[in-house]
């Protein structure tokens, strides 16, 4: 059913969307503003509504900033990975350079997401230092037992 009035519901169960809502009081409260022009810059577009309806906090989080676009392609290429069934490492490895250029060139915004990595960092590598510590203290332990061992068939041959 179409009615001449553009503000008659299609339907009489018709809901309107918050951007109906909020456009009706945008053009209702600024009488001369254009509907077509009234939030076109600061509304999102359908595409990123449906991206951002069931996004985590850290996608929106990322998409945030200005490596929005770097972000995007890093999640296509995991995704795409994923489903493919290939090294995400291997495949990603440019998509994630990129990514992680990008957040350092705007470390102002990224600045909490680089700490954390640069606190995991930190942690592993100090995790493989003790590893390799604890491992150079086994070999030695080895070695020694390997001596004794040795000098034990010695002396039962001799």
């Amino acid at each position: 059913m179409t009615s001449s009035d553009p503000k008659a519901p299609e339907s009489a169960t018709h809901i309107p969307s918050k951007d109906e809502l909020s456009k009706e009081t945008t053009n209702s409260s600024i009488g001369t503003q254009n509907p077509d022009e009234s939030d076109q810059e600061t509304k999102p577009t359908e595409e990123e509504e449906e991206e951002e309806e069931g996004e985590c906090g850290f996608c929106l989080f990322m998409k945030g900033g200005g490596c929005r676009d770097v972000f995007i392609d890093w999640e296509n290429c995991i995704k795409e990975a994923d489903t493919n069934k290939e090294n995400v490492v291997d495949k990603c490895f440019d998509a994630t350079a990129a990514l992680r250029k990008c957040m350092q060139a705007h470390a102002d915004y990224y600045e909490p997401i680089l700490r954390v990595e640069k606190d995991a960092e930190e942690k592993f590598m100090k995790e493989l230092e003790n590893e390799k510590a604890s491992e150079g203290s086994e070999s030695n332990v080895a070695e020694e037992e390997t001596e004794i061992v040795v000098d034990s068939k010695d002396s039962t041959n001799g």
